[in-house]
């Protein structure tokens, strides 16, 4: 006959079962939560997303979409600039947008927005839609808001016609760089990258090429601001046609059309002899 243990040792093998079994329900819980995701087991499941669709949000006006501007620390915020309808913003994820340039900005056409980083409360408005079409409304210069947009400072560069972006330094506001297309009808030296480094009390042509070629878009790279990629683009509005792209500083890129690349659509009053 098997002799008995004493009461205590009894008790201490069951808790020392329980904690035991306990450790493995919970490796079991937690234990491929904690694991590296991988390719096989991915930490958002992509079905999630299967039943998610597009849908606008508006706002019903405005016309083309040209800018878009946020703060990954506000999800829910987002500013929109249009071809004709000024800066909207929106503070809940696009239930309701509201304009917050009408009545101060020269111009309804807007042609780059950007939030600074270190600061959601900063941001800069280039206006002057980039995307050249058939109807264009000029740009005039840079506007600044240090409140959200609930009020603005113009701050320059009011003959660099159309913007195509604008980027602020992640760490320091005061610095930010504009890419000007230029005026859409003709030449004009006003027209490259533009540099400030006071909040737009000032700007430096930083880079030119010629008169009739600006500056379109931009890249800052985050982890070093003082590298910088621009794109640059010839575009012109003429009453006949439109000129992108192309030699820019070659004569034969600026004469007057053909009768073969004319048409006979166009009213001779808007002929260049």
């Amino acid at each position: 006959m098997r002799k008995s243990q004493p009461f205590g040792r009894q008790v201490t093998r069951v808790l020392s079962w329980i904690v035991i079994l306990s450790a493995a329900v919970l490796a079991l819980e937690v234990g491929p939560q904690a694991t590296v995701p991988s390719a096989a087991n991915p930490l958002v499941n992509p079905a999630l997303f299967e039943g998610l669709r597009y849908r606008s949000i508006g706002p019903h006006r405005g016309g083309r979409v040209t800018a878009l501007g946020g703060h990954r620390r506000q999800p829910h915020t987002f500013y929109m600039g249009a071809t004709g309808g000024g800066v909207w913003k929106t503070t809940n994820a696009g239930q309701l947008w509201v304009n917050i340039s009408d009545g101060v900005f020269a111009t309804a056409s807007i042609g780059a927005i950007d939030v600074a980083e270190s600061n959601p409360d900063i941001l800069y408005v280039g206006t002057g839609s980039a995307a050249i079409r058939s109807n264009v409304i000029q740009g005039r210069g840079v506007y600044k808001s240090a409140d959200a947009g609930k009020t603005w400072t113009f701050v320059g560069l009011r003959e660099v016609g159309q913007i195509g972006a604008l980027r602020i330094h992640p760490l320091n506001p005061d610095v930010a760089f504009v890419a000007a297309v230029g005026q859409p009808f003709g030449p004009n030296p006003e027209r490259g990258v533009f540099r400030t480094k006071d909040g737009g009390s000032t700007w430096q042509k930083v880079h030119y090429i010629n008169e009739r070629t600006g500056a379109v878009s931009l890249a800052l790279n985050p982890s070093n601001p003082n590298e910088i990629y621009a794109g640059a683009w010839r575009a012109e509005r003429r009453p006949w046609t439109i000129i992108s792209g192309g030699p820019a500083a070659k004569a034969a890129s600026i004469n007057p059309p053909t009768a073969a690349t004319r048409g006979p659509s166009y009213p001779k009053a808007c002929r260049r002899n």
